[in-house]
């Protein structure tokens, strides 16, 4: 049987097919339509190209927050003509199988705790860093239980109000995100230099966030993923552990900070775990 994985982001979606719930093949990568029925039609494509037996089930990485039952996009700045369509149906009846639907962060979190750098931890938190900031629990191997989801970008660090002014709001995401630091620069990330001074003060922006993580979650491993993690250049994981550590103090020890492993297949993996835990 053939079990297809999606990952649907803001810029690009991504396909592949499992047969084992193991592994899976090189996936179908296409920019992301802006319509909805266009999205629909080209995931449908790529899965009956790569499936070699009848489609058993799917599952797949959905950007922004998602419906209480999990079946339709709720809220997204980006894919917002895909926003309250019935993405989960939709894709069922096209594929004639059960779907399932989970945000992006939760499943790239859940690929990194079976195949990446979580790998045998009870506890895991994952963060990605990218053009935006999300992230997920992970415990003991699955996601944990919520009820709108999990949005770490979202807490409010009041480290200095002058880094960003009084308009807007000091969010982890509206510190360290790349959007964030093309809007407060005028540069893309990947255009500054690695020894700019900017990569250290930003390892001090997400250390705050994290301190937050550390004490509300108490993970035994944090793994950092996203393209301002992994990218080149990036945030250094060293300045973050010595930024982290500093903002503990000696109040609790850091865990371990990992940077993520599996990069683009995170939600992919992630989406072959979930059905595998269904089954």
């Amino acid at each position: 049987m053939s079990y297809i994985l999606f990952d649907i982001g803001g810029t690009n979606t991504r396909v592949a097919v499992s047969e084992d719930l193991k592994s899976f093949e090189k996936p179908i990568k296409f920019k992301t339509p802006i319509n909805f029925k266009e999205g629909i039609d080209k995931i449908v494509e790529a899965a009956e190209s790569l499936a070699k037996t009848n489609i058993r089930g799917a599952c797949g990485a959905v950007r922004g927050m998602l419906s209480e039952d999990r079946t339709y996009i709720a809220h997204d700045d980006v894919l917002s003509k895909w926003v309250e369509e019935s993405l989960a149906d939709t894709l069922a009846k096209r594929l004639k199988t059960k779907v399932c639907l989970e945000n992006d962060a939760a499943l790239a979190g859940l690929g990194e705790a079976h195949f990446g750098a979580g790998k045998g931890a009870d506890i895991m938190v994952y963060h990605t860093i990218s053009t935006g900031v999300g992230g997920a629990k992970i415990e003991k191997g699955k996601i944990d239980s919520y009820h709108l989801g999990f949005e770490p970008g979202k807490q409010v660090l009041d480290i200095d109000r002058t880094i960003l002014g009084d308009d807007i709001l000091p969010t982890l995401e509206n510190l360290v995100s790349g959007s964030a630091i093309e809007e407060r620069t005028g540069a893309k990330p990947y255009d500054i230099p690695q020894d700019d001074a900017i990569w250290d003060q930003l390892a001090n922006y997400l250390a705050h966030g994290l301190r937050n993580t550390i004490y509300y979650w108490s993970p035994d491993v944090i793994v950092l993923g996203g393209s301002m993690i992994t990218g080149n250049p990036a945030i250094p994981l060293e300045n973050i552990k010595r930024h982290t550590e500093l903002v503990l103090a000696d109040d609790i020890a850091v865990p371990e900070l990992k940077v993520a492993k599996l990069k683009d297949d995170s939600g992919l993996y992630g989406a072959m775990v979930l059905l595998g835990q269904m089954e």
